[in-house]
């Protein structure tokens, strides 16, 4: 099906990988702290977002993992254009053209296939995929990645695994996601190959369940208060 938003999004000329890498480098240096959201409600979308940048976090991953992901991208693009927003949990090529149309800024993938890979260097945005091992980087190495996302962090060897890819792979950095938290967030941001972290510690379940917007800020600006 032809799509005439999707065309428009991806009809202009392309930045090349290095234009592409410096832009995530520039996103990750300004936020150091990128939440990943789960929107549930349509009624959230505006107070959660507004909630984390008054704590001092503007860069926000929003996840496809529910069906308003989408239309939380596209909103906050329209009514919030001060953010910087990207979409989550991109599985494939169909998933990311969606996200590009909605607006996303950025994309990040908890893994990644050859053709996903091959569809983010054709992508207007930069794509920032899942690794998990030396293989998977080494899949999107040969490609012309060089940033990466770490996920799920803590189960794929944390910080023993950023010292050790830190020795084959000089010139690349992650963004650790995954089992991080304000016990281990300084440790993560100590490494010389870690550009941002991301995490949902700050949007606990509850809080955004019962509206609790204040205890999501200051949860946000006591993480970034750790970094300072």
């Amino acid at each position: 099906m032809n799509d005439p938003q999707r065309h428009e999004a991806t009809s202009a000329p392309l930045p090349d990988m290095a234009s592409k890498i410096a832009r995530i480098d520039s996103l990750c240096a300004a936020a150091r702290i990128l939440p990943v959201i789960r929107i549930e409600r349509e009624a959230d979308i505006l107070p959660l977002a507004d909630a984390l940048a008054a704590g001092g976090l503007r860069t926000l991953e929003v996840t496809l993992r529910s069906d308003l992901g989408l239309q939380a991208i596209a909103e906050l693009r329209k009514a919030r254009p001060e953010l910087c927003v990207g979409a989550g949990t991109v599985l494939d090529e169909s998933m990311l053209a969606d996200a590009v149309a909605a607006g996303a800024e950025f994309i990040v993938t908890p893994g990644c296939t050859q053709a996903l890979l091959e569809a983010g260097i054709a992508c207007p945005v930069p794509l920032l995929p899942g690794v998990s091992s030396a293989s998977e980087i080494m899949l999107g190495y040969a490609l012309g990645y060089r940033r990466f996302k770490l996920f799920p962090a803590e189960l794929a060897g944390g910080i023993a695994a950023l010292k050790a890819f830190r020795g084959p792979f000089g010139t690349v950095r992650f963004c650790p996601t995954g089992g991080l938290n304000p016990g281990n967030l300084r440790n993560y941001m100590q490494q010389p190959n870690v550009m941002c972290v991301g995490g949902s510690w700050m949007l606990e379940d509850a809080w955004v369940r019962s509206g609790d917007w204040q205890r999501i800020t200051q949860a946000g600006s006591e993480a970034l208060q750790l970094l300072a």
